[in-house]
């Protein structure tokens, strides 16, 4: 008897590279699953990846958390006092909490993004109590990585502000301005503002791995990536767009958003609390 086949779809045989960057693809989103799944089951709630978000503010001072995302997507507020000013953004995408850094001092505030409130905040002594820098975090464990810029050293804390370590970064040329997270490979990247601007790649020991140029200017404050498109998210020169650029450093598109902080990440379907 002969079967009919209905929606079918054949592909050709896939050419090395192509094979290579479709294994990358499933690499990633198990990776993130596993994260979901290890912080599901280490702790109350569990959390499945939604679609991408990306996160920003247009200033030091703004009063909101732009959400640039599917449809439906609402801002938040950032809950910034008249004299307090950002220096650092970091997006947890297992909690749905933004991290905020804040000068004067060395204050961490967590903003719980569905509630749109102040879930907690702390302050880490072994942060500079002057000054900032950028954050990021590892989802799967909950780790922060705060930027000391004028050190060229991150400082490693928990989501509830327990110290950790502090590792230099080697082979900086200029002051680091912004941090990002790889979970694929468990690493950091870090932009600094020189021209051209770069971002160099580094082991959790600090250890420099890679660097590349970007091929625009760029407002030198914050970094973002995205570890399933393999793309970098930077505040634009005059900060009057988000640019996102390919691992070759060359600009793919620029989102219409001012921008001096920013930062991506899958929204949970369902989440830790």
């Amino acid at each position: 008897m002969l079967v009919p086949l209905i929606n079918a779809t054949f592909m050709g045989r896939l050419t090395r590279r192509a094979a290579a960057m479709t294994t990358r693809k499933h690499l990633v989103r198990f990776a993130l699953v596993a994260d979901l799944a290890g912080v599901a089951l280490g702790g109350a709630g569990c959390a499945t990846p939604g679609p991408l978000h990306v996160y920003s503010l247009a200033s030091t001072a703004h009063e909101t958390v732009r959400d640039t995302g599917p449809e439906g997507a609402a801002d938040v507020p950032s809950f910034l006092a008249p004299r307090e000013t950002l220096t650092g953004l970091a997006y947890d995408p297992f909690t749905d909490h933004f991290f905020l850094r804040l000068a004067p001092g060395n204050r961490i505030r967590v903003v719980d993004r569905p509630a749109r409130a102040i879930k907690r905040e702390f302050k880490l002594a072994e942060l500079p109590t002057t000054g900032g820098g950028d954050l990021a975090i590892r989802p799967r464990d909950g780790h922060v990585f705060a930027l000391v810029p004028t050190e060229s050293a991150v400082v490693e804390f928990t989501r509830y502000g327990e110290f950790i370590r502090r590792f230099a970064l080697a082979g900086l040329n200029a002051p680091a301005a912004g941090v990002a997270y790889d979970r694929a490979h468990d690493q950091l990247f870090v932009l600094s503002g020189r021209t051209p601007a770069l971002i160099t790649t580094h082991s959790l020991d600090g250890r420099q791995l890679a660097s590349l140029a970007l091929d625009q200017k760029i407002t030198p404050s914050s970094l973002g990536y995205d570890a399933e498109k393999n793309e970098f998210y930077v505040p634009l020169d005059r900060a009057d767009r988000i640019g996102v650029f390919g691992e070759d450093g060359h600009l793919r598109r620029t989102l219409p958003e001012r921008a001096i902080f920013v930062d991506v990440g899958p929204r949970s379907f369902l989440r830790m609390f």
